[in-house]
């Protein structure tokens, strides 16, 4: 009964597709089934250390790729072995349990389909490489180069896809029934998280005549630059009162960056205003768009404001993210699953040299990064 669910889940594929990226327990580099290792700029590995999975064997190279490379070589390069050891292990324990069961998965799958699923993965594997190639305008070489970037070629592609197609499909097997979700698990969901994912921040959007003490040249000698900066500040303010445009006045007299742009800044979150800005914050709350507030001093700044739009924190409806809260319970319980499958396998795998194969490629990593 098993293998008639699976391949009736496998026929299925053509028809509504593969699974999208977001409800994928794995991404597409985490499904690298074909080594994908770096070829250039690595040196011998001496002792040729692999780890072997049943059968199979995976080699030093297919962890030390390029992106981990790139990731751990600055931790590599900041200090002693044992403490780059300390912080990189679980990465590399990680990375190498997720190509564990990726062997184990597709072995399952394998076993579970049988060998008359064969035929059917061809159709199905050929079937993405036409669509591969149609993503290049179907541009035949560019299609390979892209390949060959991925050090891949078109023989490598097709059985990467066969071994994605039939695990994902043997995932989707193991499923349970799904049962419905009640209005019960939504509300509870979103009175848990509706703080954490459904808050709209306070925004603000002011046009701002910055004036900088400073930066004034003082005709008076016993003038000082600071009252200086208050008087003329106190001046523009009266010619806004009395209907000048604010934006021509930032312009002229103004020393901020957004001075070219009429003083306008984007809208921002009113606590990520930095000093002396962040004073404006607090002057926000207190008026309404359309209205100005000033001159306010702040240190060497002499700062008037012009608020306009503003928007109070708060939390998106219920009613509003329903459905977003909906897909994400049914992901959850799609992880649960997959995360339940995937223990289960990793029991089953005997690693005896596990250790010892991610120290020696820490010892690999570091002494790349330190050479």
């Amino acid at each position: 009964m098993g293998k008639c669910v699976f391949l009736l889940v496998l026929a299925l594929l053509p028809a509504v597709g593969c699974m999208s990226r977001s409800e994928q327990k794995f991404t597409e580099e985490e499904l690298a089934w074909i080594p994908l290792a770096q070829k250039e700029g690595l040196p011998e590995c001496s002792g040729g250390f692999v780890l072997a999975v049943g059968n199979e064997t995976i080699t030093a190279d297919e962890i030390i790729t390029e992106p981990v490379l790139k990731h751990l070589r600055p931790i590599a390069q900041r200090g002693a072995f044992e403490r780059f050891k300390e912080q990189a292990k679980p990465e590399l324990e990680y990375i190498l349990a997720t190509k564990v069961s990726n062997i184990l998965l597709y072995r399952q799958a394998k076993k579970n389909a049988g060998e008359q699923v064969d035929e059917a993965l061809e159709r199905i594997a050929g079937a993405e490489v036409r669509k591969y190639v149609a993503s290049f305008d179907n541009d035949y070489a560019k299609a390979e180069e892209a390949l060959k970037e991925r050090q891949m070629d078109w023989r490598s592609f097709k059985e990467y896809q066969k071994k994605l197609i039939l695990s994902q499909s043997y995932i989707a097997s193991q499923f349970p029934e799904q049962r419905p979700i009640t209005y019960g698990e939504l509300t509870d969901y979103y009175h848990e998280m509706k703080d954490e994912f459904f808050v709209r921040p306070a925004m603000i959007k002011f046009r701002l005549i910055d004036i900088e003490a400073a930066k004034l040249e003082v005709a008076n000698p016993n003038q000082g630059r600071q009252q200086f900066a208050k008087e003329l500040a106190n001046e523009l303010y009266e010619r806004i009162q009395r209907g000048e445009d604010f934006g021509e006045l930032a312009k002229q007299y103004s020393h901020g960056h957004r001075r070219l742009s009429g003083g306008l800044w984007k809208s921002v979150q009113p606590e990520s205003l930095a000093e002396p800005y962040d004073i404006l914050a607090a002057e926000a709350e207190r008026i309404e768009p359309g209205q100005i507030a000033g001159p306010i001093e702040a240190g060497e700044h002499i700062l008037i404001m012009k608020l306009e739009e503003k928007r109070a924190r708060s939390v998106e409806p219920f009613e509003k993210v329903q459905k977003e809260i909906e897909a994400q319970i049914a992901l959850d319980r799609r992880k649960k699953v997959i995360d339940e499958l995937e223990a289960k396998l990793l029991q089953q795998a005997e690693l005896g040299e596990k250790n010892e194969f991610i120290d020696f490629c820490l010892e690999k990593i570091y002494q790349i990064s330190n050479q």
